[in-house]
């Protein structure tokens, strides 16, 4: 259903394809609902739908014309793939913020206070009107990284995974704290080359392993002790 109420938002009148009123309800039909823009988009063009509700193609938004611009890339296993620029930039989403998007990495051994950390650094940058985002380590295991066990490999590739994502919240304008015990500084440097110079800070939790061991709040520690864990605690 849609509500009376946003049928108009930012410029964009909401209007239902020919055949479906405001009483069907979207949980119980894949109904298409067709955005059709009310002012125009760079002072001469205008979105709308054609008679079959089909979006035409736009022929200008700000200046990007839509036109085949330059080489497709090979970037690892994907191919003919090709960077889109936007006209919002990371400096326009740090303008609106008001603040700079950055990632601040915190590592150390489990039970060494780092998730503690993460969450007390966002609640203080919170109170100071901070947008910020935790990635902590046994969170994206519960979703993004599922498919990674403990193996070597994959734990490369969950600080890669994470690495990513982190630049991506930076790119927004977010403040991301990423907390994850990330023992190789080979991984962790590759996570600060993907963001430019001063836009990654790393956080070392410097407790000895007896105090962290005596902490265990996972109760890894025994597990390792027991022989139950191959691969080490994290």
């Amino acid at each position: 259903m849609i509500a009376a109420g946003a049928k108009s938002l930012l410029g964009l009148s909401i209007a239902s394809p020919k055949g479906l009123s405001d009483n069907n309800s979207m949980s119980n039909s894949r109904s298409v609902v067709v955005v059709r823009a009310s002012v125009s988009m760079d002072g001469s063009q205008t979105l709308s739908h054609n008679k079959n509700g089909s979006i035409p193609e736009l022929k200008s938004i700000n200046g990007h014309t839509g036109q085949k611009q330059g080489p497709l890339s090979t970037v690892g296993n994907s191919t003919n793939i090709k960077w889109h620029e936007c006209p919002v930039e990371k400096v326009d989403r740090q303008r609106l913020l008001d603040q700079k998007g950055c990632v601040i990495w915190v590592t150390g051994l489990s039970g060494s206070g780092k998730s503690t950390l993460a969450c007390a650094l966002n609640q203080m940058l919170y109170q100071k009107g901070k947008l910020c985002y935790i990635l902590d380590g046994d969170n994206v295991r519960h979703g993004l990284n599922r498919d990674l066990s403990f193996k070597a490999e994959d734990r490369a590739e969950n600080i890669r995974r994470v690495g990513e994502v982190a630049k991506l919240f930076a790119d927004a304008g977010i403040i991301c704290i990423a907390s994850l015990i990330s023992p190789y500084r080979t991984d962790r440097d590759a996570c600060r080359n993907l963001l430019p110079e001063g836009d990654f800070v790393e956080v070392f939790m410097d407790v000895p392993l007896e105090v962290c061991e005596a902490r265990d709040p996972k109760g890894l520690y025994k597990l390792a002790r027991a022989g139950k864990i191959k691969g080490g605690v994290e």
